[in-house]
């Protein structure tokens, strides 16, 4: 069996070599993308590992002749044909409930440094010109905040908006018993309506595609602040764009964006010429964001915890074990 690693970070190196030690493998430490040149001999693997910065499409997977699993290490599995998976039976697991106190932490963080103008006032104050008047925050206390899914992570993030004296609605298609008894459940429309803050922790499925569209962003305060750790494929970014820019929402903290691997990865970078129409326009979009004053944007970071990275590779290198063992645990398909 071999075993291949790609988006392999320096803080997983010596942990992974260590793990796989009684494996035949390879560590790899860009993604696994249509743009990548990849090494011929990784094409017989029968394991890959990914993060979520490989784009793992058909014309990548039809590649790896020999292949029996995708490992993910990550919750989300939006980034692999899981159609073509399903025709070539072909495995999938991830990693679950590896980030959910870390995520709904950094989550409050962006909340907390839109509402507060947290990052605003430490400019102004490096750059010796403080402007009292331009950083006026909004206290979170009292306010409501509404929850774009109460799974793992939007459950730790209500616990701690709890603890804030915040009112939580929460939307999500599938309700739990549990939670009821906490929090109050309500529809999407409900939920814009009446949030002050609204912060998304849903995964993304064919269903939720640009759920905050043109017509959500007109429901909501215009004292509102949107918070998105979940997909960036969640909010139509042109839509977010012209709701800052026309003052319909307040402001934004987003770990994640649609085509959020064009502004890092060095294969974007140098050859825009091989971007299709539709990700060359979000990519200036998101350009665009990136100028706004009430916009907060951090590198889908939210994650990144020294706990939760240790969690990841527990459970990939458990998975991996389970497998060659016969045994599927936290399968995707």
């Amino acid at each position: 069996m071999k075993i291949v690693y790609f988006d392999v970070e320096d803080y997983e190196k010596e942990f992974l070599i260590t793990a796989n030690a009684n494996y035949d493998f390879a560590l790899v430490y860009s993604p696994l993308n249509e743009m990548n040149n990849i090494n011929p001999e990784y094409y017989n693997a029968d394991i890959i590992s990914v993060f979520t910065t490989s784009r793992v499409s058909a014309k990548v997977l039809e590649k790896f002749k020999n292949l029996k699993l995708i490992a993910l290490r990550s919750v989300g599995f939006n980034h692999i044909d899981i159609e073509y998976c399903k025709k070539n039976d072909i495995a999938v697991v991830n990693s679950p409930n590896y980030g959910n106190i870390t995520v709904a932490e950094f989550a409050l963080g962006l909340l907390l440094d839109v509402s507060r103008k947290i990052t605003d006032s430490y400019n102004e104050y490096k750059n010796g010109k403080v402007t009292p008047n331009n950083l006026i925050g909004t206290e979170l206390s009292g306010k409501t905040i509404g929850i774009v899914g109460l799974g793992a992570i939007g459950s730790a993030f209500a616990k701690i908006a709890n603890a804030l004296d915040m009112k939580i609605l929460g939307y999500d298609k599938y309700e739990k018993e549990e939670l009821k008894t906490k929090y109050e459940y309500v529809d999407f429309e409900r939920l814009l309506k009446e949030s002050d803050f609204i912060s998304i922790h849903a995964p993304l499925t064919k269903d939720n595609y640009h759920m905050f569209n043109e017509d959500a962003f007109k429901k909501m305060k215009n004292t509102a602040i949107i918070i998105n750790t979940g997909r960036g494929e969640l909010i139509d970014s042109q839509a977010l764009y012209n709701a800052l820019i026309s003052k319909e929402i307040a402001g934004a903290g987003l770990d994640v964006l649609e085509k959020e691997e064009t502004i890092t990865d060095f294969d974007y970078i140098v050859g825009i010429n091989r971007l299709d129409k539709l990700t060359l326009e979000q990519t200036i979009i998101n350009s665009r964001l990136f100028q706004l004053d009430n916009v907060i944007i951090t590198p889908h970071t939210a994650y990144n915890s020294k706990e939760a990275i240790q969690r990841i590779l527990n459970t990939t290198m458990n998975n991996i074990s389970e497998f060659l063992l016969g045994n599927i645990q936290n399968k995707v398909i």
